[in-house]
């Protein structure tokens, strides 16, 4: 499932939050004319990356159980909700759910995160 395909996707361009306020990994939602969007945000690989909140195995946010999904090593998002585990950087499943997150492309302008166009 593509990002866009959720009922409340936000257009691109909208403001998702300051981008120093991301440590490890922030969950949030976003606000917009559509309704509310799950959202993590994190720095990995490098960079920020962020997926929708919602594992595919029952659409649960990955922080549903526990505010604590990185691995210890940092490499891997977990579902507090049933365990599966997704690369931190790309969102592919590495154990536990068929398919990965679905990745939302995000920018950073003006120290600000925000809704870039589609990957």
């Amino acid at each position: 499932m593509a990002w866009t395909d959720y009922a409340s996707a936000p257009a691109p361009g909208t403001p998702v939050c300051p981008a120093d306020q991301v440590d490890r990994v922030l969950s949030l939602t976003v606000a917009g004319p559509a309704g509310a969007f799950p959202l993590l945000v994190l720095r990995a690989g490098g960079g920020l990356r962020a997926f929708v909140n919602a594992c595919p195995h029952q659409y649960l946010p990955l922080d549903h159980r526990r505010d604590r999904i990185v691995s210890a090593c940092g490499t891997m998002l977990m579902c507090s909700a049933h365990g599966a585990r997704f690369d931190a950087a790309t969102g592919a499943a590495v154990g536990g759910a068929e398919c990965g997150l679905d990745p939302v492309p995000v920018v950073v302008r003006g120290g600000l995160v925000v809704i870039a166009g589609e990957t």
